[in-house]
């Protein structure tokens, strides 16, 4: 069961994340700072999530969000990972993203592979 902390708000500067979602994965990821994951309230549920996003005073996009530690990639630290559901024409680094988490889809999920990711 996910959290009874939604509708979540946070906003914070996009910061290059391992590059993994773009290069590997093919679906680029717009990562918070370590100071906006800290921010999650205790006990927030690691998974993913849906909601929208916005980058500076751009349009409002749907996005889903991974929260956690990538178990496929064994991350040491919890991380905030946005997809926001559009084709930008350029990389957004230091931009202020914001997002509105609406629900939770599933939990956080280890893979046996790169394809099964």
């Amino acid at each position: 069961m996910a959290n009874n902390e939604l509708p979540y708000f946070t906003s914070g500067k996009v910061v290059k994340g391992f590059g993994r979602g773009s290069k590997e994965l093919g679906i680029p990821t717009a990562n918070f700072d370590d100071q906006v994951v800290s921010l999650l309230p205790p006990g927030f549920q690691t998974g993913v999530y849906y909601g929208w996003a916005k980058v500076d005073d751009g349009p409002v996009y749907k996005m889903v969000m991974s929260i956690g530690w990538n178990p496929f990639y064994k991350n040491t630290k919890k991380s905030m990972e946005t997809h926001i559901i559009h084709t930008f024409p350029e990389d957004f680094y230091d931009s202020t993203l914001k997002v509105c988490i609406l629900g939770y889809r599933r939990p956080e999920l280890n893979f046996n592979s790169l394809g099964k990711l």
